[in-house]
């Protein structure tokens, strides 16, 4: 079952983990991303109407639990990956009644050949924090296109534009259907693990709730990451504020990517085919 599970993230670039969080822990985080949205002001939900709200994790303490939370961690290591460090986190909360997610992908260094090999690099871990259906606005994915070239990527430009945020083109290739695409839906309760080079989206929120979801980015083997590459994933870490308990920021640094090399920052970079030799 385990060498099954990580097959399917290496071959698909995502793997769903049932219930692996507790029903208690998914009723805190409700409570705390109510908190965090309620301070949200119109004028940045109409700036990011397409993805919805967007907040640091940042923005609670209570958030800390979540870097660290033991299921999380076992998950990660069953998959493979028993020394991940963490960068950054966020609250997406999609409104109702809004458009789709346009087509991405959440990687930055194409030109390096170890970002076309199979190990994943950098993975997303997604809670959702209620049930996702095709009318709420799930996860929609096309497989195996975090690691194989797909003609979506000759359509796509820059891949996060304030264009396609506040979705000024609703007919542009970003937010149509694929032949290839599958709907990832999934259970309040689940783990998404999701590799950043794969080709996902998000079908519209057709209902008169919000879909709420919290995204954590890990890097599952840092060290074997290319210096430069180190380099960018600690400078956009996300540090914990001065102003939180004790514990919650030694939780959340406890894992925090470091980098003391002297490689500078590889910057981001658009897709690419993978490089000759």
């Amino acid at each position: 079952m385990k060498t099954d599970l990580r097959q399917s993230l290496l071959r698909d670039g995502f793997v769903r983990l049932r219930q692996q969080i507790p029903r208690d822990v998914v009723s805190m985080l409700e409570e705390t991303s109510d908190g965090v949205l309620a301070a949200v002001d119109n004028e940045t939900r109409s700036r990011t109407k397409s993805q919805g709200s967007m907040v640091r994790l940042t923005a609670d303490p209570r958030f800390a639990d979540l870097v660290v939370l033991p299921q999380a961690l076992s998950a990660l290591a069953m998959l493979g990956y028993r020394t991940p460090a963490f960068s950054d986190g966020y609250l997406i909360s999609k409104p109702p009644h809004s458009p789709r997610l346009f087509w991405h992908y959440d990687w930055f260094a194409w030109k390096e050949r170890r970002s076309h090999d199979p190990e994943p690099l950098q993975v997303a871990l997604m809670y959702y924090l209620t049930d996702t259906t095709r009318a709420n606005g799930c996860l929609r994915v096309i497989p195996g296109s975090h690691i194989h070239h797909n003609e979506l990527h000759d359509l796509l430009a820059e891949p996060h534009s304030k264009s396609l945020a506040a979705v000024e083109d609703p007919g542009n290739p970003a937010f149509g259907d694929r032949p290839d695409e599958v709907d990832v839906a999934v259970d309040a309760g689940d783990l998404l693990v999701v590799d950043a080079r794969l080709l996902h989206a998000s079908h519209a929120n057709t209902t008169d709730q919000p879909r709420t979801m919290l995204t954590l980015w890990y890097q599952p083997d840092l060290d074997s990451l290319p210096p430069a590459i180190q380099a960018q994933m600690a400078a956009k870490a996300h540090v914990a504020p001065d102003d939180w308990p004790q514990e919650a920021r030694d939780k959340w640094h406890s894992i925090l990517v470091s980098y003391e090399g002297g490689a500078d920052p590889i910057g981001r970079q658009l897709y690419q085919k993978l490089p000759d030799l």
